[in-house]
């Protein structure tokens, strides 16, 4: 009898257990990070996303409206600086330069037979005058025509001098008619683009229209990102900082950047965030291979760092700078830290936990909070 009451009693603690233990919340999977030392940066990066650029670029149009009579370069090559890339119709303005230097030559001759008559003029006149002073072989009144004619022959000489001068100012000015149809690159770069075909009529920009430049001329050998950064933190930044830059199109950062240049002005869109435009110019050669300007890129700026600082991932920290600690019976403790340098990846920890603590990555998930238990994802 005593045995029966002794396995009934058994029975029911076992029952009784198991139920409970069916009734205990199963543990919540999730990613656990150790705390640990390693280098944390204090880093700036752009609110909207940037651009390559090209440090210089030109949009070129003729100085004078025609149409294109010759177009010497194509899309995508190579030019050097003056070379001659498009050629608006100008005979009738080559022809100018022909007549006046035609006109140049007619008078330089005549300049030249003028000079020799006043230069026999003269001589007459010397002759003249001291035939007079010594004998009076000769009149007044003919001393006086021959010294005034000489005087004539002599300022004849020199207007024709004067107009081989205004010549030459015209045959430049006929010159620099036809240099106003001739587009030249400015700089050694690529075509990056053509909006022209030979037989269409181009014009230059009127002001405050903007048109369709003929040629869109780039130098890729020297490339800059510029990014917006929120006002906020933009008076951190300071010129020749260290900068990395991320773009879409490649995996690799590249962090041969430095800040070549900060905006004097806070830019203000509406709608948007009131933003300083920062520029990031990339220094190794490596770096620039395989860039393009028109590019996305972001940019993110070093304010400085610590090689080894007691740190955690940012996706682990909560609002207040709150963390869950794991206990080592898996239940979830809320812990209150005080922060360092920090940037989107890592916080520095400078009290509040220690090495080797571990702390939930994975806050979002349902259920994970203060008081749960949970246990390490595989």
């Amino acid at each position: 009898m005593k045995k029966s009451y002794l396995f009934i009693a058994i029975a029911a603690v076992v029952l009784t257990a198991g139920y409970f233990y069916k009734k205990q919340p199963k543990p919540i999977e999730v990613d656990v990070y150790t705390v640990e030392k390693g280098e944390v940066k204090s880093t700036v990066s752009n609110t909207r996303v940037g651009t390559v650029k090209a440090c210089r670029r030109a949009y070129l149009a003729p100085a004078t409206g025609g149409q294109v009579a010759k177009l010497h370069v194509k899309e995508g090559d190579q030019v050097k600086q003056g070379q001659l890339l498009l050629e608006v119709w100008n005979d009738d303005l080559k022809q100018q330069v022909g007549l006046r230097r035609a006109e140049i030559s007619a008078n330089q001759a005549g300049a030249e037979q003028a000079c020799q008559l006043g230069a026999n003029a003269q001589r007459d006149a010397r002759r003249i005058s001291r035939l007079y002073k010594d004998k009076h072989f000769v009149s007044e009144e003919m001393m006086d025509e021959k010294v005034s004619g000489a005087k004539a022959q002599q300022a004849a000489c020199k207007g024709a001098k004067d107009k081989i001068i205004v010549s030459e100012r015209s045959l430049d000015a006929a010159q620099a008619a036809v240099e106003r149809t001739l587009l030249t690159a400015p700089f050694d770069g690529t075509v990056a683009e053509i909006n022209a075909e030979l037989g269409e009529y181009v014009t230059p920009s009127p002001p405050g229209i903007p048109t369709l430049p003929a040629i869109d001329l780039m130098d890729i050998s020297c490339l800059y990102v510029s990014a917006p950064i929120d006002e906020v933190d933009a008076p951190q930044i300071k010129t020749g900082m260290t900068a990395c830059v991320s773009l879409d199109a490649f995996a690799e950062k590249r962090c041969s950047g430095t800040v070549s240049r900060i905006a004097p002005y806070v830019l203000e869109k509406e709608k948007q965030t009131r933003t300083v435009e920062v520029e990031v110019k990339l220094t190794d050669p490596k770096d620039l291979k395989e860039l393009l300007p028109g590019y996305s890129a972001d940019i993110e700026v070093l304010l400085s760092s610590k090689p080894q600082a007691l740190r955690i991932p940012a996706e682990a920290v909560m609002e207040n700078n709150r963390v869950l600690l794991i206990k080592p019976d898996g239940v979830l403790e809320e812990r209150t830290f005080t922060p360092g340098l920090s940037n989107w990846n890592t916080v520095e920890v400078l009290t509040g936990l220690n090495i080797g603590d571990k702390i939930v990555k994975s806050v979002g998930l349902d259920g994970v909070k203060a008081g749960a238990i949970v246990k390490e994802k595989p």
